[in-house]
Parts: C-alpha cells; sequence; structure tokens
C-alpha cells in the first residue's frame, strides 16, 4: 500500500458564526455613531472633525461607520516583527502565534527568598534575559514598574534594561510623547539607524485607552506617534465585563471593539497603513473580589471570539493573553488556568499572545510561572499542530517487521523507534512522569521546585549574543540622567 502525503488538519477552536461577528460589529459602529466617545488631544480632534465626525452637545465624538470600514480596508493584513538582529521572527499573519510576557507589576515573586516583594529594574533585565532563554517565548514586556527607577524616566530605563539582556522582540509601554521619544531613539541605536528600525521593527507598542470611550491626550500622543514612524501599536481599553463594560460579553465585545475601531481610524488617519495590531480586551471584574480576573474562562472565550471576527471581518492580526492566573502561588491553580489560556489562544489563533508570567491577577510577576508556561505552550504547539499522515508516520514496514519477528517483540527497541521519537512525542522537561521511586530518589520535587531550579540556573549561566561594539556605553550616555 503506497500512502501520499495528505495535508495535515490542525485543529481550530471557533466561537462565533458569522452572523454573530457581524452582529457584534454592527453594534461597535452603531455605538461610535451615536454613543461616541470622548477626545482630549486637541490635534487628534480637529482631524477627526475634517474626516467627518461631528460632536453632539455633550462634546462627545460621533463617528459615522465608513470612517471604521475605511480604516479596516487599510490597516495592514500582515505585520513582520524581526528580532534585534535583524531576523525576521513574528510574522503577524493569518494563523500565525507568538507568546511573550507582560508588563507593569508592582510586585514579583522573589527566587531566592520565595517572597513577594516590589520589582526593580534588575527584575526586568532577569525576566528578558529568561525570555531570551526560552524556546517558546517569543517576545519580551518589561514584568514591573520597579521602585528603584526614576518616575518619570521607568518606561526609558526599563527597555533599555530589556536590549541589553535579549536579541527577541520587545513589546514596550511609554507614559507619553516625551519617553516615546526617548525610546524610539534607543530603538534606533540598536536597529543601527532610523531607516533600518523603519525596514525591520523589532518593538512594537503597547498603550490602553480608558473604558468607556475615553481618549487621553498622552494616549493619543503616543499612537500618533508610533503611526508617523510605522511601528506596531495595540491600543486595548479597559472594557471588563461589569467594570469598564456591561456585564454582559455581547455588549463588553461591542464596546471593546468600537474603542479599538476608534484608535485605528486616527492612527489610519494620521498615516494610511501604518500597521495596528487589533487590541479589543475583554477580561471580568470579579463580583465577589472586584478585581479584574487573569484565570477566569471568561477572557479566554472573548479572544477566541475576537479572533473569528478577525477571520470573518478583520483580517488584521489580533492581540491576546495567556499563561497568567489569579493564584498567589505557583501551584494547580495556577497550571489549571494557564493551560485554559494557553490552549484556547493557540487553538483560536491569536496572533500576540501577552502576559505569560502574571500571578495575583496581574499584580506580581514570576519567573517560575514564566518557566512553567513556556513547557505549557510546548504542549498546546504540540497539539495543534495536528497528526501527520504519510507513508512514514503510518509506519507499515514497521509493523510488518516487528509483528512478524522473534516472539515477544517490542516497538521500543525497533531502531525505528530510537530514530523517531524525539519528533513523534513531546517529551516535557518539567512535567514528572517518572516512577514513584525514582521520583523520591530525586527528592520528591514539585512543579514549582523545578520551575525555580531551572530559572536559577538560566539566569547564574546564559549569555545573550553581545550586540555591536560599544552598544552599552552608547546606551548608557542615552539614559543617564
Amino acid at each position: 500500500m503506497k500512502i501520499q502525503d495528505i495535508q495535515t488538519y490542525q485543529p481550530r477552536l471557533k466561537v462565533l458564526n458569522k452572523k454573530q461577528a457581524v452582529a457584534i460589529h454592527e453594534a461597535a459602529l452603531e455605538i461610535l455613531a451615536s454613543t461616541g466617545f470622548k477626545m482630549e488631544h486637541a490635534g487628534v480632534l480637529e482631524m477627526l472633525m475634517d474626516a467627518g465626525c461631528t460632536m453632539d452637545r455633550d462634546e462627545r465624538v460621533l463617528m459615522p461607520a465608513h470612517l471604521a470600514e475605511d480604516a479596516i480596508i487599510s490597516a495592514p493584513k500582515k505585520i513582520d516583527i524581526y528580532d534585534q538582529m535583524g531576523e525576521r521572527v513574528m510574522p503577524l499573519e493569518k494563523d500565525n502565534f507568538f507568546f511573550g510576557t507582560g508588563s507593569d507589576t508592582i510586585f514579583t515573586h522573589d527566587l531566592t527568598t520565595h517572597e513577594r516583594r516590589r520589582t526593580v529594574l534588575a527584575d526586568t533585565g532577569n525576566f528578558a534575559r529568561l525570555v531570551d532563554a526560552l524556546p517558546n517565548m517569543d517576545f519580551s514586556m518589561s514584568m514591573g514598574n520597579p521602585e528603584d527607577a526614576d518616575i518619570d524616566q521607568i518606561y526609558v530605563q526599563v527597555f533599555a534594561q530589556m536590549v541589553k539582556n535579549s536579541n527577541k522582540p520587545i513589546c514596550f509601554i511609554a507614559d507619553s510623547g516625551k519617553d516615546i521619544s526617548q525610546i524610539y531613539e534607543i530603538a534606533c541605536l540598536v536597529a543601527g539607524g532610523e531607516g533600518q528600525l523603519k525596514e525591520k521593527p523589532f518593538l512594537f507598542n503597547y498603550s490602553e485607552a480608558i473604558s468607556p470611550l475615553y481618549y487621553p491626550e498622552n494616549v493619543m500622543e503616543k499612537l500618533v506617534f508610533c503611526a508617523q514612524k510605522e511601528i506596531p501599536i495595540c491600543l486595548p481599553s479597559g472594557c471588563n465585563a461589569g467594570g469598564g463594560g456591561p456585564v454582559t460579553l455581547a455588549g463588553a465585545m461591542a464596546q471593546g471593539i468600537a474603542e479599538n475601531l476608534a484608535g485605528l481610524v486616527i492612527h489610519q488617519l494620521v498615516n494610511k497603513g501604518a500597521p495596528f495590531i487589533f487590541a479589543p480586551n475583554v477580561s471580568v471584574l470579579d463580583m465577589k473580589h472586584t478585581v479584574v480576573s487573569y484565570g477566569c474562562s471568561e477572557w479566554s472565550l472573548t479572544q477566541a471570539a475576537f479572533a473569528d471576527m478577525r477571520d470573518d471581518l478583520y483580517g488584521i492580526p489580533i492581540w491576546a493573553f495567556a499563561g497568567s492566573t489569579d493564584s498567589k502561588i505557583i501551584d494547580a491553580q495556577a497550571g489549571s488556568e494557564a493551560m485554559l489560556s494557553i490552549i484556547t489562544a493557540i487553538l483560536s489563533r491569536c496572533n500576540v499572545i501577552h502576559d505569560v508570567g502574571y500571578i495575583e491577577s496581574g499584580h506580581t510577576s514570576s519567573l517560575e510561572m514564566v518557566i512553567m508556561a513556556d513547557e505549557l505552550v510546548g504542549m498546546g504547539k504540540y497539539f495543534a499542530d495536528g497528526i501527520p499522515i504519510n507513508e512514514k508516520t503510518m509506519a507499515l514496514d514497521v509493523i510488518d517487521r516487528v509483528a512478524k519477528g522473534p516472539d515477544n517483540s517490542m516497538f521500543l527497541s525497533d531502531p525505528h523507534t530510537f530514530t523517531n521519537f524525539k519528533q513523534a512525542h513531546f517529551l516535557p522537561e518539567l512535567m514528572d512522569r517518572s516512577r514513584y521511586e525514582i521520583w523520591e530518589k530525586n527528592g520528591k520535587k514539585d512543579i514549582f521546585t523545578k520551575c525555580n531550579e531551572k530559572a536559577r540556573s538560566i539566569l547564574a549561566s546564559y549569555k545573550i549574543k553581545e550586540k555591536s561594539l560599544g552598544f552599552e556605553e552608547e546606551l548608557e550616555e542615552m539614559t543617564a540622567g
């Protein structure tokens, strides 16, 4: 029997049908046209009025639907992100997905004392170096608001830490037009010039509007800057069901889409065709504890639904989250919540997936959580790749050989097994499959202990590839004072 190669089916999660996607989109357009939004940036407000928006008696901007539809058409459907060495590593399009850490935590879990403490600048460097070393982490974020950084330079200083400790792409935060300009200068230094950075961007920006439907001046400064410089940007809102948006998921999704469409319109009016990552953001405000949940099923459900809307309506790469937990420690809750978000983000083919390593509902970062999530992502990738069907994988000749061999023949001893087992199976490093006696002999280590040991080992021994000669001296000059 001759078995031809058959295209592998890759499992896919769908939440919305086309009619549901269209209904949410049309509701978003109605919100923009009827409810409108507040705009604090005078220049952007003037631009919107010139483009055909109007103002109601409460000074809310009302946006006609055609502006949103035009912006959807003009926004790129593919965005190429490079690493800091100039290699294309994150082609954001269609079903491609990439994982990275989060930002702005106030606390971190100390590797040595195991205590929750305030973050410092060195933590940002440690997280970036860990990401650089891990096979399933694709980009870095700061993972902290360090208490030892100058308050007006905090985002510049954490960006400097990330470029010193990693060569992978960076998703960065800024406060306003002032510090984003400084970060841009550092990025140009890394890339070798403004032209090189524009040709091969290794950074993209995360900014947030304020729900419901409010756009402060500093947020618009960053949006305009990124559009002008063609730095990819995402602009999620705080549309968490029951907090920044209605408690029902459909309503919160419609509002989140509206808030993103307004940002997209402004972005494309500034520079038509500039790269924009679509970023509706709908978790839930827990009604019992009034925290935004990072372990809830609802957030995984809504971002899978947004992936359906990307497929059916927008085509623009989308932003998502995964690998986080509401738990305060690395325990069964942390693992189960992280895996739910990871596997659903992968199966719905979200494109840019951040917040890996958050614990305590995003208030605390954890190196151990990043380590564990890296392996969970590897498991998810294996599942999402599906089952290849071809002559080699069907192994009929192997079955024939072993079945007709001596009594008690086993596939374990056949050369085919030795040659193919590393590719045919997912082989975990942290998940323990050993027999009890071996586990006992090796110290009865739980998953937290293993993650802690691996993180400490990487930070003690891993070296990143050096950038150009004199880079650190120039960086030091740019960030001094």
